[in-house]
């Protein structure tokens, strides 16, 4: 295993996957150095570690042959360094084949043999599609978490993940609760992680500071570093960075998911 800590983040469109990854990349860069892969076609994952948005690897292959590691590669807050695979047009191409091209380019540039402590990816919705696989598929990751709220839709996706992270035979090391503010938010999950035998490995409550920060494009912890947030987004980077306990997960099936929210919303 290599002795950088390589970590895939999951979750559906919307969870807050990209928050949860920029905060703590952020958290990490005050003692490691950090490269941050987005994998999303929205291309917003490191937005607010660089300040903007940065031109993703699948435009740059379009207008040049022979892109270099500065090409792609930007640096952002505390030295984090920053990719965005990017995405085709919509309604044009496959998403996927983003990550595909973007993980074989950063490779061939050798962007993965640098002297780095942690590499986090942020990948969109779940493993349905191959190109979004890839990390997983593909040893880029070693270890994979999943961004959930306790809605129905967030712990559906989750499930579905679960089932890619079986196939696969990945090291699943648990869930991020990211809360939404619905009732009983933490119990739901705790017990949906119990039932496809896992668990919750971090709450992050829900704040107006992520939004005042995302506003003017900085994390939680640059904007407001000394806050209760972002305390909390430190204490998840440091969880997951000593995390030793890794399961392969064992989803529900259909019915079995639709009888767990009956279940508990029953009781």
């Amino acid at each position: 295993m290599s002795k950088t800590k390589r970590i895939a983040i999951y979750g559906k469109g919307g969870i807050g996957k990209s928050t949860i990854v920029s905060n703590i990349a952020a958290a990490y860069s005050e003692d490691h150095k950090v490269l941050v892969i987005g994998c999303d076609p929205k291309a917003d994952t490191t937005r607010t570690l660089v300040g903007k948005r940065i031109p993703t690897i699948l435009d740059i292959v379009r207008k040049k042959k022979g892109a270099s590691s500065e090409d792609v590669l930007f640096g952002g807050y505390s030295g984090v360094r920053c990719v965005e695979s990017g995405g085709p047009e919509p309604g044009v191409g496959c998403a996927g084949r983003g990550v595909i091209v973007a993980i074989n380019l950063l490779e061939e540039l050798g962007i993965f043999s640098d002297d780095l402590d942690v590499i986090i990816y942020d990948v969109l919705g779940d493993v349905v599609c191959g190109g979004f696989a890839v990390p997983l598929r593909e040893d880029f990751a070693d270890e994979v978490y999943i961004v959930t709220s306790g809605e129905y839709m967030a712990l559906y996706a989750a499930n579905n993940i679960c089932k890619g992270i079986k196939k696969l035979k990945s090291r699943f090391g648990g869930f991020i609760c990211n809360c939404r503010g619905i009732e009983n938010e933490v119990d739901i999950v705790g017990r949906f992680a119990e039932r496809v035998g896992s668990r919750i490995v971090g709450i992050i409550p829900r704040s107006q500071l992520v939004q005042k920060s995302e506003i003017e494009a900085k994390t939680v912890l640059e904007k407001f570093p000394d806050s209760e947030q972002a305390e909390l987004y430190r204490k998840l980077a440091d969880s997951i960075y000593q995390n030793r306990e890794f399961v392969i997960p064992q989803p529900l099936d259909a019915d079995e998911f639709e009888e767990f929210f009956h279940e508990y919303f029953n009781n």
